[in-house]
Parts: C-alpha cells; sequence; structure tokens
C-alpha cells in the first residue's frame, strides 16, 4: 500500500496494492497487522452504505472516533473538516474524488467532519471506525454549504437528510 499525507494534520490518503489479471483484480482493503503499524488506529466497527445519484450524507464527525473510507463501486465525493480547535489545520477542508478505479482510502483522524456524495447512478461506500457508533447525538454535523468553508459541490444541489441540513458545530 502507498500512503500520502493530505493536508489535513492527521489525514493520510491511501492507496492500496492493486493485482490484474485475466480474471479481473484483487485488492487487500484492509490487513490488520499492515493497516495499524502504518496508521497506529485500531478499527471496531465496519459499515456500508449505498445511495444514488446526488445524495450526500455527512458531513459528520466525534471528537473520538477515526474513520478508514473507501468506494467499493462506482464514485463518490469525499469532503474532510478539520473541527479540531486545537489543530494547526484547524477549519480547513480536504476534499477527493474516490471509487473503484483509484481504490483511494481516506484515514479521517478524530474531531474531523467527513461526508460524501454519490456522484453516479448508485455506489456503495464503505467505513471503518474506531469507535463503536453510539447514535447521532454524540456527533456534530456541518452542512455542506457552510459558507465557513466554501466546498465545492460537483452536484449543485445534492439530495439531503434533514439531519444533514442542519449545522450544530
Amino acid at each position: 500500500m502507498k500512503i500520502k499525507e493530505g493536508k489535513i494534520s492527521g489525514l493520510k490518503i491511501i492507496t492500496p496494492e492493486v493485482f490484474y489479471d485475466f480474471r479481473g483484480e484483487y485488492i487487500e482493503t484492509y490487513n490488520e497487522k499492515s493497516y495499524e503499524a502504518a496508521l497506529d488506529v485500531h478499527f471496531v466497527q465496519d459499515d456500508i452504505s449505498t445511495s444514488r445519484y446526488g445524495m450526500a450524507r455527512g458531513l459528520h464527525g466525534d471528537e473520538t472516533t477515526w474513520k478508514l473510507v473507501q468506494c467499493l463501486h462506482d464514485s463518490i465525493y469525499v469532503a474532510v473538516i478539520d473541527m479540531r480547535e486545537d489543530s494547526p489545520t484547524y477549519l480547513q477542508h480536504e476534499t477527493f474524488t474516490v471509487n473503484d478505479k483509484n481504490r483511494k482510502q481516506i484515514l479521517v483522524p478524530a474531531g474531523c467532519a467527513n461526508g460524501h456524495m454519490c456522484m453516479t447512478d448508485m455506489c456503495i461506500f464503505s467505513y471503518k471506525q474506531s469507535e463503536y457508533y453510539e447514535g447521532s447525538k454524540k456527533q456534530f454535523t456541518v452542512k455542506w454549504n457552510d459558507e465557513r468553508f466554501n466546498i465545492y459541490l460537483p452536484i449543485p444541489n445534492p439530495i439531503l437528510s434533514e439531519r444533514d441540513s442542519l449545522n450544530s458545530k
């Protein structure tokens, strides 16, 4: 796997090795020994969400949970915002196109908000968490169009849940 530092403190961009042959491709998306050694994060829960074109989920976060996010099918647009007041990159954001071709994985530090937008007919988003999910009341939410960040939206009017339409931080 290749690991690059992001511009947000602690954020990493991971590209797993892909093996191709006449049958297709093989990707090891996680190996506890190698990932924990490289990232120093222990994951305890895996989650998957499916979305249709234009659906945006997040931006959510909490003070303790690290996430390793990836797209298993088709393409998503990922945004990460540093909400840690003591961070040198406080209130900075980064965006990424993550898909089943580039196979990028984004390590999102605790204290950062992250979300994704489905860019294709249907996408499958997968993420690992370092803490068990205890409900949305323990998380903060940042609106995609929060003027403090001026995040580029590749889909101008994404479909949002009621929760994702409101700022809590």
